[in-house]
């Protein structure tokens, strides 16, 4: 099983629009990006993408066009499904995988295009793209959203780009000690609490806390400088 970063950063991207902040100069200066946060998990001939961002065309492109056999969405914020439509014309569309409330709220988007929409229910295994996977409920106010838990039957990868520390007991419990995982981290302790995310020193420690194997800090935002420790890098890829 392979896993690349298709992105690391929040709903509006590092640099930030119109931004002169020391991170964004930087960006803007070296070419280095955040494009919004997804993954490419790669098994086998099969690959699955979990959230389709508005920047899904060029995370494709620049993981070398592969042919996606199934998507998973989390929740309904655009930053996580609205790159949908650029399956149009490219390939077969792939099957859409997501809990029914996801679904309910992502689906009626593409209704000109989705072929196969297959809700589950959170803590439910099914199996795509020969994995095991089991949507898990998170806590991400005020819209349903789920993390995600992938096994190749020697690996286990957790997910959860949007969340606060508010996990159910259970999630927490399928979560715990998995070989990697990716962890919402918006921003720096500095700045002001969040409802709806963990901030970096929040998922680092939930990181911890779980006695996960390795992590990476992904959904992040402009305000974490690139050489913070922990986090995931764009393009980025995990071999296990």
């Amino acid at each position: 099983m392979k896993v690349r970063i298709l992105g690391s950063g929040d709903a509006v991207g590092t640099p930030h629009v119109g931004c002169t902040c020391k991170n964004c100069i930087y960006a803007q200066e070296t070419g280095i990006e955040r494009l919004r946060t997804s993954l490419l998990i790669t098994n086998e001939n099969h690959h699955l993408i979990i959230d389709t961002t508005p920047d899904l065309r060029r995370q494709l492109l620049l993981a070398g066009s592969p042919r996606i056999d199934a998507v998973i969405w989390t929740h309904g914020h655009y930053d996580h499904f609205m790159g949908f439509g650029d399956f149009y014309r490219v390939q077969k569309v792939p099957p859409v995988y997501g809990a029914p409330q996801v679904l309910s709220s992502c689906s009626p988007v593409f209704h000109f295009l989705i072929k196969e929409e297959r809700p589950v229910a959170v803590y439910t295994p099914f199996i795509t793209c020969g994995l095991e996977i089991i949507l898990v409920r998170v806590e991400h106010p005020n819209i349903y959203t789920t993390g995600v838990i992938v096994s190749d039957g020697r690996t286990r990868i957790g997910y959860t780009s949007d969340t606060n520390e508010h996990m159910p007991d259970e999630t927490r419990a399928l979560f715990q000690g998995v070989d990697m995982l990716f962890i919402d981290g918006l921003f720096p302790d500095s700045f002001k609490k969040v409802e709806k995310h963990l901030n970096y020193e929040e998922a680092i420690g939930m990181a911890h806390q779980l006695q996960v194997k390795d992590f990476r800090i992904v959904h992040m935002s402009h305000l974490i400088p690139f050489d913070a420790p922990g986090q995931g890098h764009d393009g980025e890829v995990i071999i296990f």
